[in-house]
């Protein structure tokens, strides 16, 4: 590889990782910053997968040239599998829990889709002589 060619990819790898980082700092500031649950959760997933991904980039452009018996391209994707895997799961069993509790602020939402199927299931099961209890 020529000396410009890995010069471009040294640049190209550090606005990735900037960027990432950046993105990441304004998923923790909107932790900090927001108001109620729902707000939060989304400012934890959304820029905080995209930030991930961008550090894990550019981390990729700078080993493809070097790489290394130590830590490879392979590992970077099964983190970003991962990351890209958990993180929406975490956030609705937190949606859920924090629903639960009573949390969230039903004044912010705009249609509590979780409230309509739980009175359905309630009624559903008042029809049958059950408990009533939702799932």
């Amino acid at each position: 590889m020529n000396e410009t060619l890995g010069a471009v990819l040294d640049w190209v790898a550090i606005l990735c990782i900037l960027a990432g980082a950046m993105l990441s700092l304004v998923a923790g500031v909107g932790l900090i910053r927001l108001p109620d649950l729902l707000s939060r959760m989304h400012a934890a997933a959304k820029p905080q997968v995209l930030g991930l991904v961008l550090v894990l980039v550019g981390i990729d452009i700078r080993l493809i040239p070097v790489e290394t018996n130590v830590f490879n391209v392979g590992t970077l994707v099964l983190v970003a599998l991962f990351q890209m895997a958990t993180i929406p799961v975490a956030g609705h069993i937190t949606a859920r829990v924090g629903y639960r509790t009573g949390r969230i602020e039903e004044g912010l939402m705009a249609r509590d889709e979780l409230a309509e199927r739980l009175e359905a299931d309630e009624a559903a099961a008042g029809d049958r002589g059950g408990d009533g209890a939702a799932r």
